[in-house]
């Protein structure tokens, strides 16, 4: 089975190299960029104004092939892959909920961005606190690193 995604826009930020970038959204708060969407699909950001948060989906794109136990960012020891938010991934898709500023036509002012210049975009979710922060959760491995998660900064080991 084949599957094929095309990008639906493309999102600008100051990063113009993954060294050096926040790793999450919580790591660059007030960090502004823009999402271009391309103009055959600006129809669908009717009512997204309301939101303010929204959910980027994005392609990897200068992530090369795959490693199924990296070293994450926070920690020193290898994990699964999907137990990690490491670029390097089969499938190299990531995700970033973001603040939604405003948008002007084709474009999304948003903040909170931790996401290299020129990546693209494959999809917009909007953001529901009520269903997307569930209760009694659970952060695995990830439990007492998080905190450093503010001040952590990309480095080159998923090249």
């Amino acid at each position: 089975m084949t599957i094929q995604f095309s990008p639906i826009g493309i999102i600008h930020s100051p990063f113009k190299k993954p060294e050096g970038m926040p790793i999450q959204p919580e790591g660059a708060k007030g960090t502004r960029g823009q999402v271009e969407i391309f103009s055959e699909f600006v129809d669908g950001l009717i009512d997204l104004e309301r939101f303010s948060h929204i959910t980027l989906l994005y392609h990897f794109h200068l992530s090369d092939g795959y490693n199924l136990t990296p070293i994450p960012f926070l920690d020193n020891v290898p994990h699964g892959v999907f137990s990690t938010r490491a670029p390097r991934r089969p499938n190299a898709i990531g995700m970033s909920t973001v603040k939604l500023m405003s948008i002007q036509d084709n474009i999304l002012h948003i903040e909170n961005i931790d996401i290299v210049d020129g990546t693209p975009l494959i999809d917009i979710k909007p953001f529901f606190p009520d269903i997307d922060s569930p209760e009694s959760v659970r952060t695995g491995w990830a439990e007492d690193v998080l905190k450093k998660m503010k001040y952590h900064k990309s480095d080159n080991r998923f090249k």
